[in-house]
């Protein structure tokens, strides 16, 4: 680990590395670490001894499942780069990091194929307001010379992607690079610094080219600059790292830089570029808001240790926080029980943590993700992470019934931990329903669960809320008696039963006439009906029905609310198979959002899946997306997003809302007959 006390003239500053799935991020850590002697030997995924990436999810799936931190030093300034998952299942990890860092590499493939998630990255980014650079990662692996790749990844980001450096090809090979801002090149020496060159002459006549391509693109935000370059005049290399520095940090470019992160190439020119560009966390704070503060703290991510409780990993942003000062969040408290540094995943106790740290905060039980904490008075919080609408659920629940408490306490720490999950408690199904992001979000929550608390949770589809209503009226007359020594129990009834239409719910009226049945017994006769419908003849709850009271008889002794409930029940229970009773299927409305190049293939998803598609439109500040909207019976959007996310390489997804009950007949109707019936045995 690196010298947490070193740099002490300058605050640490805190680096999120983000990008698509498979792009590289926790190599790119893992060589970030080694060229910085945080460690010795640089790790590999295939080897699963990487910092990142350390529990047994991520090594068992070859996949970053939750974020991970490093702290380093680097030509005595300190850092903390946190490793966020590239999968858009685990994207919400993110969200809260990025609110409180300084800076983000953005990692991505040289591949076109990459731009849709790329996008959802820089949308991220951009919504923040977050400076980043672009790193392209596996230069060894270019078939496509960069000039033709960046204008193919430029719709991607909002801002102008800013070449950096230019590689030096040699026999089809990557063997070095020429930073475009010293004008000097490089050759790579795998795992270790690149040796400075002779500009080859075989990439003079690119590099002068590119190099006025950057100075135009930084031009555009610097008069004078712009003066310099239309009158020939060669700008001071240090007014020009200024402008790359200065227009980092306002948002106005996003740097490219090229090497690989599995060699070790390129990660020095990186390490200086955010050494001299990236804002320290005062510009941070004051870009949040929070500038002028005594003290305040950003919590990007909770954990739940086996030994160390909850730990709640924390920017901080101003002032210093030290074992046994009370924060205050949004209406949470606690008092902090140690500060610790985390490298990857493991925890040591240190000293105070001053603005610009990233450190774990020990037992504030009270405190989640998202929260702004801070010693002082109450301030106004960044903005609680919102995760994104779940996409897949699966019912839950356990061999042994023993240990249903300790299920429920292990999924509210798991909820803490991932903001993404959601647990439902179904009334209707009595079903426990794990909601995520797709999945292998809910396959590593639940291989999660079982390591941490030992519980194995047994899965089931989510049964869905089929309903039902009749075709048919009727008239029914019920007679509940039954005499047992002492007062029996009498209660007469004549009921009408009629179909209502559709959304109309339930109606209950009354035409007694002449006292037939006391007006005390009459709300008993409605709570038997209501009994009867919460299970109609198809075993279903019905709706859409009105029932009528016109007639019946009582006993002076023996009539009863008791008895006359039972009546009500009696006679929906043997007048409602006459009805007609027909199944209902909840029917959805669906927004679907996927790349334009996709749309043609949901489209035929839509109507594969019963699906009736309303139209598409243009998705909203996204170039190349289209958002579809369809309605789509519940039952065919259960595994939607698999699909979903199987023709959209990854990055497809949906929301859906209840839109109204449709009658369900034929083949289908039967099996979902069947299986209800099936299941009441």
């Amino acid at each position: 680990m690196g010298n947490a006390n070193g740099g002490a003239g300058r605050s640490a500053r805190c680096i999120a590395l983000v990008g698509p799935y498979m792009s590289g991020k926790t190599t790119l850590l893992e060589a970030i670490l080694h060229r910085t002697g945080a460690i010795s030997r640089q790790g590999t995924i295939t080897d699963a001894n990487t910092v990142g990436d350390a529990s047994q999810e991520a090594r068992a799936h070859g996949m970053s499942t939750e974020l991970n931190t490093a702290d380093v030093e680097f030509l005595g300034d300190r850092y903390t780069f946190v490793d966020c998952p590239g999968s858009i299942e685990f994207q919400s990890e993110a969200e809260a990091v990025l609110a409180a860092a300084d800076a983000a590499i953005v990692v991505t493939e040289p591949d076109p194929k990459r731009v849709p998630a790329l996008q959802v990255i820089l949308k991220q980014l951009e919504k923040r307001g977050l400076p980043h650079f672009l790193f392209l990662n596996k230069i060894d692996s270019f078939d496509t010379p960069v000039r033709e790749i960046l204008p193919m990844l430029q719709p991607a980001s909002p801002k102008p992607l800013v070449l950096r450096q230019v590689p030096i090809w040699e026999n089809g090979i990557a063997t070095g690079f020429v930073d475009l801002a010293l004008e000097r090149a490089f050759i790579y020496r795998e795992h270790a610094p690149s040796e400075m060159i002779e500009m080859p002459a075989t990439v003079a006549d690119r590099e002068k080219s590119a190099r006025f391509e950057m100075l135009e693109k930084l031009a555009d935000y610097d008069d004078e600059l712009m003066e310099q370059l239309l009158s020939d005049i060669a700008p001071p290399r240090d007014r020009i790292f200024d402008d790359l520095a200065r227009e980092l940090k306002e948002g106005l470019i996003c740097p490219v830089l090229v090497g690989s992160a599995a060699n070790g190439n390129g990660i020095l020119r990186l390490l200086k570029a955010i050494r001299h560009e990236a804002p320290f966390v005062e510009e941070t704070a004051k870009r949040l808001g929070l500038a002028g503060q005594a003290s305040a703290a950003h919590v990007i991510k909770t954990a739940y240790t086996s030994h160390g409780g909850k730990l709640s990993l924390a920017r901080v942003l101003t002032g210093t926080l030290e074992e046994g000062d009370t924060v205050t969040g949004n209406g949470t408290e606690g008092r902090i029980a140690g500060v610790l540094s985390l490298m990857g995943q493991e925890a040591k106790k240190r000293g105070p943590a001053k603005a610009g740290d990233t450190v774990a905060l020990a037992r504030l039980e009270k405190v989640k993700t998202g929260e702004t904490l801070t010693t002082g008075a109450k301030i106004e919080q960044l903005g609680a992470a919102e995760p994104p609408p779940p996409v897949l659920g699966v019912a839950i629940s356990l061999k042994e019934r023993k240990d249903e408490v300790k299920l429920t306490s292990a999924l509210a720490k798991a909820m803490e931990e991932d903001i993404s999950l959601k647990l439902d408690h179904v009334h209707d199904t009595h079903q426990m329903v794990l909601w995520g992001q797709g999945e292998m979000h809910l396959r590593v929550t639940l291989e999660r669960l079982k390591r941490k608390s030992g519980i194995e949770a047994v899965t089931q589809p989510r049964q869905l809320p089929y309903r039902e209503t009749i075709r048919k009226s009727t008239t029914i007359r019920a007679r509940h008696r039954k005499q047992s020594g002492g007062h029996g129990q009498f209660g007469d009834v004549v009921l009408e039963i009629a179909p209502l239409a559709h959304g109309e719910g339930f109606r209950f009226e009354e035409k007694i006439h002449g006292g037939v049945v006391p007006r005390q017994f009459i709300p008993s006769v409605e709570i038997g009906v209501k009994d009867y419908l919460q299970t109609g003849p198809l075993g279903f709850p019905v709706v859409d029905v009105a029932v009528t009271l016109t007639d019946g008889s009582y006993h002076t002794v023996d009539s009863s609310d008791m008895a006359f409930r039972q009546a009500g029940r009696l006679a929906m229970s043997e007048g409602m198979p006459k009805c007609q009773p027909v199944l209902l299927e909840p029917i959805m409305h669906v927004k679907i959002t996927v790349p334009s190049d996709a749309t043609s293939r949901i489209n035929a998803l839509i109507s594969q899946r019963r699906g009736q598609i309303l139209g598409f439109d243009a998705r909203e500040g996204w170039i190349g997306w289209d958002v579809v909207e369809a309605r789509m019976p519940e039952a065919e959007i259960q595994d939607l997003i698999v699909e979903l996310r199987s023709a959209t390489s990854g990055v497809g997804t949906f929301t859906a809302r209840f839109d109204h009950l449709a009658e369900l007949t034929g083949r289908l109707a039967d099996q979902v007959l069947a299986g209800q019936k099936q299941a009441a045995e």
